[in-house]
């Protein structure tokens, strides 16, 4: 897993790292069950302070991706693996639907494009 962050960014820091992990669950790129990089190690490899790295990681458990535990560390929890395959559902759904309203491709990218904006 390969973490970004931009420093000049408005997004604070922590935000940033947690959304990138959080990206990395959602393309399965980190699995259930699976450790994430401890605190101190990923904040050297970053130049963060540990703090920041910290307060990434409870934003992911707060949102229940990962669980942390004294001495293990972090962890990607099967719940946080299931939101891509819930996406991807959904998506299907959609899908089934605009072809039934006998929406092109196109179109259908235009509205889920403004709804996203």
């Amino acid at each position: 897993m390969l973490i970004r962050l931009d420093p000049a960014s408005a997004e604070p820091l922590f935000a940033q790292l947690a959304g990138a992990v959080r990206g990395a669950i959602a393309r399965g790129e980190l699995a259930a069950g699976e450790r994430l990089p401890s605190a101190r190690e990923l904040a050297e490899s970053l130049g963060l302070n540990v703090h920041t790295v910290l307060h990434g990681y409870q934003l992911l458990r707060d949102e229940g991706l990962v669980e942390l535990r004294r001495g293990r560390g972090a962890v990607v929890t099967a719940a946080g693996t299931d939101g891509l395959a819930r996406l991807r559902e959904a998506v299907a759904g959609v899908t089934a639907e605009a072809r039934r309203l006998g929406l092109s491709a196109d179109e259908l990218i235009a509205l889920i494009r403004k709804e996203y904006a």
